[in-house]
């Protein structure tokens, strides 16, 4: 991810915002966040990013994540890259493994962002 990228992602999650059912979302927030949302709309990386924030212990190794899909191994490496650079998951190296984890600030600004009133609100 670009600095200018991150800088971006930070400011969105720490700047942001209510719930989108309470105001409009400010433009510059938009922005930072919209490519978020674009990358879980697929069902891949939506199910890898469950699979990581799910994990027991906080972070699960990319060994355990490739052979629950029936894909390549570099097709993995490059939607694991993409929810890097939207910044919803962290990685390290260990070794020859790469080890994944959830950016929790990130997930709870998404959820806050979607946050939708009580059933019974009018």
């Amino acid at each position: 991810m670009s600095k200018q990228a991150a800088l971006r992602l930070d400011l969105a999650v720490t700047t942001c915002c209510a719930p989108l059912t309470q105001r409009p979302v400010p433009p510059e927030t938009a922005q930072a966040l919209a490519p978020a949302f674009k990358a879980l709309g697929d069902p891949v990386r939506l199910q890898l990013l469950s699979m990581i924030a799910s994990a027991e212990g906080g972070e699960i190794c990319v060994c355990d994540l490739t052979p629950a899909f029936d894909l390549t191994g570099p097709t993995i490496s490059h939607h694991l890259k993409v929810l890097r650079d939207t910044g919803l998951v962290d990685a390290e190296r260990r070794g020859t493994w790469v080890w994944y984890r959830a950016r929790p600030a990130m997930l709870r600004q998404l959820a806050v962002l979607l946050a939708a009133p009580p059933a019974d609100a009018p």
